[in-house]
């Protein structure tokens, strides 16, 4: 009888923890994004949304490096390697009076930050596989979700009773405590005899194996997808709130409730996922998401913005689908590739935020009277996201048949 996998409450907390520096980096900065478009000298509050977007480019390509990196060299050394990049990108961000030094910097803030992203997932496949590895990651991201839940709150304190540049530093102090509990605490996943012997062609061979597999393939082009449209939410939720319908005061209570609603949902997913398995609940979701976003358009596509309380409605079905996204899409892309856990994890994170990147910087510059656009880019890509679960769900059909 094969043997129950075990629950480490330890080791998921640390895995959330890592992830979660990236989140605050994120998260506690949205209701500075004014403050600090002004003291840089922004004219246009449309670009302020760059100070988001661009520290997902920086995280997508990072993880191209630490992730093969990690199955060479072990997951550790890459995530003390990676927090390093994120204090010299964090002091310059601090220091600068130039807006373009300043995305320069975010960009290598987000270069940083890819290390801990990504090694909480190659560590979590390291340990866990299948339906297990789904509940897994599905609780790491629950709580890795508190944190958008209080962080813009916290940003805020920190403006009202410091400046925008006590953020920086905030995150790099409570970065630096993670760190310390990692090293202390987390023993390295990969044994010395699973690594793969490091040579510049790794690279090269990494990504040829993982694109032998086309559903990690197909995955990833979902996540893509959902981040991209989640990405534009996160890069004009407070110009949506502050400017549309001055509410800059309840910004961070109404972020809050939204992100709960995705936390929830992660939670939920958790409890079912074993049941019904990662693949049956990912594609309702995706139906779900693309049934709500089209809804919105139909009932709103005039282009005049309905009552807050019916926005945030929306906002809060709408992201209660993507939490059970999240956690479910890496998981299905990662779980052939147990063999590559750090390149496969750096090839499907690059490849979802890069897709993502230019997504919400399109759409986000249509958000500028209404919020239509936002979810016109929510239903569009919910589409595309459940075209590509049908088909895979047809594969998967004729696989069997043919067994």
């Amino acid at each position: 009888m094969r043997k129950k996998p075990a629950f480490k409450i330890e080791f998921i907390a640390l895995m959330a923890s890592l992830m979660s520096i990236v989140a605050l980096s994120i998260d506690a900065l949205l209701p500075a994004l004014p403050q600090i478009g002004d003291a840089l000298g922004v004219s246009d509050p449309h670009q302020n949304q760059y100070l988001i977007t661009m520290i997902f480019l920086g995280i997508g390509f990072g993880q191209l490096i630490f992730g093969p990196l990690s199955d060479s060299f072990g997951r550790k050394p890459m995530v003390y390697f990676g927090f390093a990049v994120f204090v010299i990108a964090s002091i310059i961000c601090v220091t600068t009076n130039d807006f373009t030094v300043m995305l320069i910097a975010r960009v290598l803030q987000g270069v940083g930050l890819s290390s801990p992203r990504t090694i909480a997932v190659a560590m979590t496949r390291d340990t866990y596989s299948g339906d297990f590895m789904a509940k897994v990651l599905s609780i790491i991201v629950m709580f890795f979700i508190l944190v958008p839940i209080v962080a813009p709150t916290f940003g805020q304190l920190l403006l009202d009773f410091f400046n925008w540049q006590s953020i920086f530093n905030a995150n790099l102090i409570i970065g630096l405590i993670i760190v310390l509990w990692f090293w202390k605490r987390q023993p390295e996943t990969l044994s010395p005899k699973k690594r793969i012997p490091f040579k510049p062609s790794i690279f090269i061979s990494g990504t040829k194996e993982f694109f032998k597999y086309k559903d990690a393939i197909a995955l990833t082009l979902v996540s893509g997808f959902i981040t991209g449209s989640f990405m534009v939410y996160l890069s004009t939720s407070q110009q949506i709130f502050q400017e549309q319908y001055n509410l800059g005061d309840m910004f961070p209570y109404i972020f809050a409730s939204t992100a709960f609603s995705v936390g929830f949902a992660t939670f939920s997913n958790s409890q079912l996922v074993i049941r019904f398995g990662s693949f049956n609940i990912a594609y309702t979701a995706g139906i779900a998401y693309t049934i709500i976003s089209l809804l919105y358009v139909v009932l709103f596509h005039s282009g005049v913005n309905p009552s807050v309380h019916v926005l945030i409605t929306f906002f809060i079905l709408q992201f209660f689908a993507v939490g059970f996204l999240f956690g479910n899409l890496r998981s299905l892309a990662m779980e052939p590739l147990g063999h590559i856990a750090g390149i496969g994890s750096a090839i499907n994170g690059f490849v979802s935020t890069v897709m993502a990147v230019p997504i919400a910087n399109y759409i986000g510059s249509f958000v500028t009277t209404s919020a239509l656009p936002l979810f016109i880019g929510f239903s569009v890509f919910g589409i595309l996201s459940v075209l590509v679960f049908a088909w895979l769900r047809n594969a998967q059909k004729k696989t069997l048949a043919t067994a």
